[in-house]
């Protein structure tokens, strides 16, 4: 355990005394979930780094000279800050506030999203690079005022998470929206300057991601959470998501009183529909996770009447062609109706 002190903020505002790494003092309903769940201090730290085993990871810290590059040090160095909370840690005698140290540039975005060797001669400044976590290659960008993140792929990823985002919008779902910019793909922050604080699933869940574990879970947190926790694997199950996991979505806290006030919009669907390429099983008989939600949902008393309750919406084949339509990639048009209707029409047989 490192020997760090200080007080953890959200804002302006102290939510807990850290002395030594250990929590000494701290406000329960402002404080982190994770924090709440473990009291785990440099594990929440650890928690908000970038992944080390992005090649672009290892680019950044030479750049910006970080002398120590464990995660825990990666994040100190930016006082734990990220865009999408307000969570920041003020080191034991440190006068700053959340304007001294909140993100208003980021001259390494094109490094982080590309490795780009130009920005290798750019000064070391304070970037939310450092807390921009998960193993695609990406960056933040500050675009007329706002925060966008741009993510790298392959053409079929790249349709994969516009046609699940397209789709999800028609059907009155509450979606990340995403859009092509260049070769790259982007959605815009959408805690809208972390006006509410985003903390992922994992931070009450942990890393576990079984499907009726979660659903207890969230149901003894609120039947609201479980109802939106249900409809984003029925939509995965559809989209055939195979990567849905504790740390792609989330939830939405108020600031100013810590309430969880829904799930995150869905986001993170490029590891879905053919972004691995065209499921042999078109037909969708044997599909895995349509057998998956349909297990949870028969064996869960719980879940199966409150799934049963639910006003789903309905996909058409026009839907579908209408998402195609607004998305400049080229790919099966007739095998991407036909698989996303036959797991529409089994999952629904139930």
């Amino acid at each position: 355990m490192q020997r760090i002190s200080g007080s953890l903020m959200s804002g302006d505002r102290v939510i807990a005394e850290i002395e030594n790494g250990n929590i000494i003092e701290y406000d329960e309903n402002l404080l982190p979930l994770h924090l709440k769940r473990t009291k785990n201090f440099e594990r929440w730290l650890a928690s908000r780094a970038i992944d080390s085993h992005r090649t672009n990871s290892r680019l950044l810290k030479k750049v910006l000279r970080l002398k120590e590059r464990d995660d825990v040090s990666t994040v100190l160095s930016v006082n734990a800050a990220t865009i999408t909370d307000r969570y920041w840690f003020r080191p034991e005698g440190s006068e700053e506030t959340y304007d001294d140290i909140r993100f208003k540039e980021n001259y390494f975005d094109k490094l982080a999203l590309c490795g780009d060797p130009d920005s290798m001669s750019n000064r070391p400044s304070r970037t939310p690079e450092l807390t921009n976590i998960g193993s695609f290659e990406k960056c933040w960008r500050l675009v007329e005022g706002k925060w966008w993140m741009y993510k790298t792929g392959n053409e079929n990823e790249i349709f994969s998470e516009l046609f699940i985002c397209r789709l999800g919008e028609k059907l009155g779902l509450n979606m990340a929206h995403y859009e092509l910019d260049d070769k790259y793909i982007r959605s815009e922050d959408f805690t809208d300057g972390a006006k509410v604080n985003y903390e992922p699933a994992s931070s009450i869940l942990g890393d576990d991601d079984d499907y009726e574990r979660c659903f207890r879970i969230l149901n003894s947190v609120s039947t609201k959470l479980a109802e939106q926790y249900l409809e984003l694997i029925w939509m995965d199950t559809i989209c055939f998501n195979m990567d849905r996991h504790t740390e792609n979505f989330g939830f939405l806290r108020n600031v100013e009183t810590g309430e969880i006030l829904s799930l995150a919009p869905n986001y993170d669907n490029n590891i879905a529909l053919i972004s691995n390429g065209y499921p042999s099983d078109v037909s969708r008989k044997n599909d895995g996770l349509i057998g998956f939600f349909d297990s949870f949902v028969e064996n869960c008393d719980d879940a199966r009447v409150m799934y049963g309750e639910m006003n789903l919406p309905e996909i058409t084949e026009t839907l579908i062609t209408q998402c195609m339509d607004e998305i400049p990639v080229k790919v099966d048009a007739d095998y991407v109706r036909e698989f996303i209707m036959n797991g529409y029409e089994r999952i629904m047989e139930k």
